[in-house]
C-alpha cells in the first residue's frame, strides 16, 4: 500500500475520536523496551533475594508496558461508521488487530516465564542461571514482536493524522474535477484558510471548513483526490476513503466549470457526475461556476467564486437541503452504496 501526503485542514475542530487518535502513545522497539527493563532489574539487584527481585522487576515491567499499549488502542466496536470505515482505508483494522493480539500474548508469556522461574528458583542453589535464563527467554518473545511493535507505531502515525470530521454534523461534500473553484468555495463560505497536513487514503488530501447558521453548527468537506476523478481510476484505498463518505449526514455539492478552463470537458465533467450520484447516494446539488464567464443553463444553479455572486444563495440551497434530508439519512444508510460495491463497479 502506499500513502501520501497531503491533508488541508480549514479549520482544526477536533472529535473526541479524533483526540483518542492524537493520544496514541508512541510504540517503543523491541530493544528500546528490554534495554528499559533490564536497566531496572539491575537497581533491584540488592538483598539475599536479588535475582527473584531482578526478575520480578524485568518481567513486571515488559508485561505491564505491553499491556497498556494494548489497551491505548481502540477497539474500533464502538467508534462511528465513518472513522472506522477511514482507519480501516489508513492501515487495516483487521490487520491491527492481529498485531495486538500478538503484543497482548507476549505480554502473556512474559509473565508466565516470570511466573515459572521464580517457583524454580525456591530452593535451587544456582539462581543465577534461572534468573540469565529467563531473560534470554523474555528477549527471545520481545524479539518476536518487533514486527508487530513497528507497525503499531506506523499506525499511530497514520492514525493521528486523521481528519477533524464530525459524521454527527450537517455535512456540504464539495466534489468536482480540480480547478473548478471547491476550494474557492469553502474559503469563500467558512472564511478559513487550508493547512497542510498528511493524510494516507489520497494523495491530494481532504479539507474540511466550518460555518454556524441559526446557531447550528455545519461542515463543509472538499475531497480532492477523492471525488475529483472517475471510479476506474482509483485504487482499493481510495475506494475505501470513498465509501466512508457515506456515513456522514450530509448532501452534494457537484461544482462544474462550463467554461472548461479548469482544463476538463464538460462532457468529462458531466460524467463523473453521474460517478458521484451513484457512490455516494446523496442528494446533489449541480452548480455552474464562473457565470461571469460563461452562462450554463443546465445547473440547479449558477455562482461566480471570483466575484462573489450567487455563492450565498448556494449555500443558502445547500443548508435547506441538509435540514430536509437529515431526517431520513439515519434510515437509509444500510441502503447507501459500501466499499465493496464500488469495488465490484
Amino acid at each position: 500500500m502506499s500513502f501520501c501526503p497531503g491533508l488541508k485542514v480549514y479549520l482544526l475542530e477536533g472529535t473526541s475520536i479524533v483526540v483518542m487518535f492524537e493520544r496514541l502513545p508512541t510504540v517503543p522497539t523491541s530493544q528500546e523496551l528490554l534495554d528499559r527493563a533490564f536497566r531496572r532489574s539491575t537497581r533491584a539487584s540488592t538483598g539475599q533475594k536479588k535475582d527473584e527481585s531482578m526478575l520480578m522487576t524485568a518481567g513486571n515491567i515488559l508485561s505491564d508496558n505491553l499491556t497498556n499499549l494494548v489497551r491505548k488502542y481502540p477497539s474500533f466496536m464502538n467508534i462511528p461508521p465513518f472513522y472506522y470505515d477511514l482507519a480501516d482505508a489508513a492501515v487495516g483494522v483487521d490487520e491491527m488487530r492481529i498485531h495486538l493480539s500478538r503484543v497482548s500474548w507476549a505480554a502473556s508469556q512474559i509473565r508466565a516465564i516470570t511466573k515459572d522461574h521464580l517457583t524454580k528458583m525456591k530452593g535451587s542453589g544456582d539462581k543465577r542461571s534461572l534468573r540469565r535464563g529467563a531473560f534470554g527467554r523474555m528477549a527471545s518473545v520481545m524479539k518476536s514482536i518487533e514486527p508487530d511493535l513497528l507497525f503499531l507505531n506506523d499506525a499511530r502515525q497514520k492514525l493521528r493524522g486523521m481528519p477533524t470530521v464530525d459524521p454527527d454534523v450537517p455535512t456540504i461534500i464539495v466534489a468536482g474535477y480540480p480547478n473548478v473553484g471547491k476550494s474557492s468555495f469553502m474559503i469563500s463560505v467558512t472564511g478559513a484558510r487550508p493547512e497542510i497536513a498528511s493524510y494516507p487514503f489520497t494523495t491530494k488530501g481532504v479539507g474540511v471548513g466550518h460555518f454556524v447558521r441559526d446557531h447550528q453548527r455545519y461542515q463543509v468537506v472538499d475531497t480532492p483526490g477523492l471525488l475529483d476523478r472517475p471510479l476506474s481510476q482509483r485504487n482499493e484505498i481510495e475506494l475505501q476513503a470513498i465509501a466512508a463518505l457515506r456515513h456522514l449526514r450530509g448532501a452534494v455539492l457537484y461544482i462544474l466549470d462550463p467554461s472548461e478552463y479548469c482544463g476538463f470537458s464538460m462532457a468529462d465533467q458531466l460524467r463523473l457526475l453521474t460517478d458521484v450520484k451513484g457512490w455516494l447516494r446523496l442528494p446533489v446539488l449541480v452548480v455552474a461556476n464562473k457565470r461571469d464567464l460563461v452562462a450554463y443553463e443546465d445547473a440547479d444553479m449558477t455562482m461566480s467564486t471570483l466575484s462573489g455572486d450567487g455563492v450565498a444563495e448556494v449555500l443558502d440551497r445547500m443548508v435547506a437541503m441538509l435540514e430536509n434530508s437529515c431526517d431520513d439519512l439515519g434510515a437509509d444508510v444500510g441502503k447507501e452504496i459500501g466499499w465493496s460495491d464500488l469495488h465490484e463497479k
